[in-house]
């Protein structure tokens, strides 16, 4: 959807549409979080060891991978709404197979296609709900990507409450991630509804005739811009910032500082909090100081305080600089997607280019910092972490909004 297509929809259209972004937001983190949050579970249904659970978490994150890659093809040709109609419902119906295979068959090879397939979807949905509330940015006049975030983090947190009560009251894999599933359909099918059909635009961002090649190639041709490249930049060294801490930060706790295990989660969830808050109030923020200068700042304040988690001679120390850190990561991604959006002609194919870098970082980050760790120790690990948030502020500047945008310029 385009600022001209959105300039014509009604005030109540619009908040709309906002919502239910906002829905689907909301419910790929508890759906995400849901799964991940019966891992163990899984992981003793299906008799597996570590490695085969690395391969299914291997399965979803490369059919992730995929899906993000194939999501500017999918929004080039039928545009975002359509291509949701078809993701949402492979969302759900890789889950249903996935919980099946746990509980209900004890099928290793059914669970890896199930999340397979959820993957798939989950990835190519990402993107087009980031390519829909980067347009619903526009018509708004505001900064709303951060808040669309923030939901996602509020989404992960419910989620994995909801996962500790099912594991707790002994509640079946198949029982919990299939009502998951069901949920998950009903709602964003109610959601959809809200979502303008955008198939003009995507015809007119690579022309209305074009036969198949010439569109694949309008959505190839964003590689071949520097600015993906920069905003990719920023993306990546933040990703690797939050990735890092969701992976490793509970191990760095107790290997690196010598604590509990329990003080480890109490790390992550200071982490998770802070991030969620500064997505929650990053909005109002960068209207004021703009894109650039937000995005410098927090990467400021990530460096300092993933140093401090380093070095820190004792616990309120290294809460204050993990506190720092979810802080200063919080807005990266958000903004990166936010500025790669800001042509609509060509919203979907950067998004999804930009998307594809992030996801990169994600699903690599943690096992090669998993080998580094295993040579060097994991808190000398976290200086490529602080290195690479330092290139993330150093292409700060390529997320400056390009002429004619009406959200990041600052000063509102």
């Amino acid at each position: 959807m385009s600022v001209t297509a959105s300039s014509t929809l009604g005030r109540p259209q619009l908040v709309h549409w906002r919502t239910a972004i906002f829905t689907l937001f909301l419910l790929c983190g508890l759906t995400f979080a849901s799964w991940a949050s019966r891992l163990p579970a899984v992981k003793q249904n299906l008799g597996i060891d570590d490695f085969e659970v690395g391969v299914l978490l291997f399965a979803m994150g490369a059919g992730s991978l995929i899906g993000v890659m194939s999501a500017n093809v999918i929004v080039a040709r039928w545009g975002a709404r359509r291509g949701l109609s078809v993701t949402l419902v492979g969302v759900a119906i890789g889950l249903f197979v996935a919980a099946l295979g746990v509980d209900a068959l004890g099928s290793y090879p059914v669970a890896v296609v199930g999340l397979a397939l959820m993957g798939l979807s989950f990835g190519a949905t990402d993107v087009m709900i980031n390519v829909e509330a980067a347009s619903v940015e526009q018509p708004f006049g505001r900064t709303l990507m951060p808040l669309f975030h923030a939901f996602f983090s509020l989404g992960t947190v419910a989620g994995a409450g909801i996962g500790v009560a099912m594991a707790a009251w002994g509640v079946g894999v198949t029982w919990h991630l299939g009502v998951v599933a069901v949920v998950w359909f009903v709602i964003t099918g109610v959601a959809l509804r809200f979502v303008p059909a955008s198939e003009r635009i995507a015809e007119k961002a690579v022309g209305a005739m074009s036969p198949r090649r010439e569109r694949m190639h309008a959505a190839l041709e964003v590689w071949r811009d520097p600015r993906t490249y920069a905003i990719g930049a920023i993306i990546l060294g933040m990703a690797f910032a939050e990735g890092s801490a969701n992976d490793w930060l509970t191990i760095a706790v107790v290997d690196g500082h010598g604590e509990t295990e329990a003080t480890g989660a109490i790390f992550l969830t200071v982490f998770s909090v802070s991030m969620t808050v500064f997505r929650a109030i990053g909005g109002p923020l960068v209207d004021r100081i703009g894109r650039v200068w937000t995005l410098r700042a927090l990467s400021i304040a990530a460096g300092i305080g993933l140093v401090i988690f380093i070095l820190a001679p004792n616990l309120p120390i290294a809460f204050v600089g993990v506190a720092l850190w979810g802080a200063g990561a919080s807005l990266g991604f958000p903004l990166g997607m936010s500025a790669a959006a800001d042509d609509p002609t060509k919203a979907a194919a950067s998004v999804s280019a930009a998307a594809t870098i992030g996801y990169v970082a994600f699903l690599c980050g943690p096992p090669v910092l998993g080998w580094i760790s295993h040579q060097i120790g994991i808190l000398n690990t976290l200086w490529i972490i602080v290195a690479l948030i330092a290139m993330s502020g150093l292409a700060s500047g390529a997320a400056k909004p390009i002429a004619g945008s009406k959200v990041g310029t600052g000063h509102h």
